[in-house]
């Protein structure tokens, strides 16, 4: 018989709860094993086997929980589960969870408790926090109580699974971590990491953090601050990779162009002065000047078009994760460039 099967024919089902592979069940799962709401109250005597660690679920042991038996306690508690629990199947981090490894819905770990499913090392470890963050529908009739901290949220991320476990995306989950803290460290340090360790890219976090509305607060704004230099740092060691790796022709890297005694044409990461090719990291953060800000590109960009200069704007996603195709874009303007008018001189220098 395994954890699955109804217990109501049995003359005494609660032998068979010892074989129940998580040691956490609802009030509805426990009346799906056949035990009574008075046979549970019984158990939960003080002294007695069980406890009861959220309203409406129980642990079938005395002691402490495990992380995993919290994780999945809060998840019972502020989703919608099915009476009968499904089987525990662990699965790689990040993976989609098959059909029956989804027992909740209306319910997704996030904040530090998610960062630390992620694999952050600067968030603390799952046993060492007071509560566990858990996002769900904004209409929910739902309050925070015991570790259990209820997030609302208008609209439900899609999560990843990290064994077995619904949670956000990295930059919601950070977004709903940074929202708590006020420790300027720690809030750097797990901006920091999330693009440093490659979770995700700069400009998703500052949108999370700018619909969260957290960029009125100075300490997060320092972070980000920091976050889209180590962004842009990062992405520029894969541009000088790319470069190498795939055989281009060497650049003159960071300058300004400037016509002869005129005006100032705008920074670029990369020049070919032969092929006249610019090359632009588009290291935008969406905040709220973002339209000025893409204004300020596109009349760059079309300024230097004008004087016969291609221009070739790489974001740092693409570099990371399709750089053979954007190493294969700049050697296409390259290329391209013996079929062109002669572009206008200028005039380069460093930045």
């Amino acid at each position: 018989m395994n954890h699955n099967t109804p217990l109501s024919h049995s003359p005494r089902p609660l032998r068979h709860l010892s074989h129940v592979q998580r040691r956490v069940l609802t009030t509805a799962q426990l009346k799906a094993h056949g035990v009574s709401a008075a046979e549970t109250n019984e158990q939960c005597r003080p002294g007695g086997p069980w406890q009861q660690f959220l309203p409406g679920v129980f642990l079938l042991h005395p002691g402490p929980p495990t992380s995993e038996e919290r994780l999945h306690a809060v998840l019972m508690f502020a989703g919608r589960s099915p009476a009968r629990p499904a089987p525990a199947i662990p699965a790689q981090p990040g993976a989609e969870a098959p059909h029956a490894q989804r027992p909740y819905t209306d319910a997704v770990i996030t904040g530090l408790a998610a960062l630390t499913l992620h694999g952050f090392t600067s968030a603390p470890p799952l046993l060492s926090l007071d509560s566990i963050d858990v996002l769900v529908p904004r209409l929910r009739r739902l309050r925070s109580t015991g570790c259990a901290r209820v997030v609302r949220t208008p609209s439900m991320p899609t999560p990843s699974y990290v064994t077995g476990v619904p949670v956000a995306p990295v930059p919601r989950a950070l977004a709903d971590a940074v929202a708590e803290l006020s420790d300027a460290n720690a809030v750097r340090r797990l901006l920091t990491e999330a693009v440093r360790a490659g979770h995700c890219e700069p400009a998703a976090v500052v949108r999370e953090l700018t619909q969260a509305r957290l960029l009125s607060r100075p300490h997060v704004v320092d972070a980000v601050d920091s976050l889209l230099a180590e962004g842009r740092s990062i992405a520029e060691d894969r541009l000088y990779r790319m470069v190498r790796e795939f055989g281009l022709p060497d650049p003159v890297w960071n300058v300004d162009l400037r016509l002869p005694g005129g005006p100032h044409l705008g920074g670029l990461d990369a020049y070919w002065p032969e092929q006249a090719v610019a090359l632009e990291l588009d290291t935008r953060a969406p905040r709220q000047d973002e339209d000025a800000l893409w204004s300020e590109y596109a009349r760059k960009r079309e300024h230097l078009e004008r004087l016969g200069i291609t221009v070739v704007h790489i974001t740092p996603k693409k570099l990371r994760d399709a750089m053979e195709q954007q190493a294969t874009v700049v050697r296409t303007a390259l290329m391209a460039s013996n079929d062109r008018d002669p572009a206008a001189y200028v005039v380069v220098l460093p930045r």
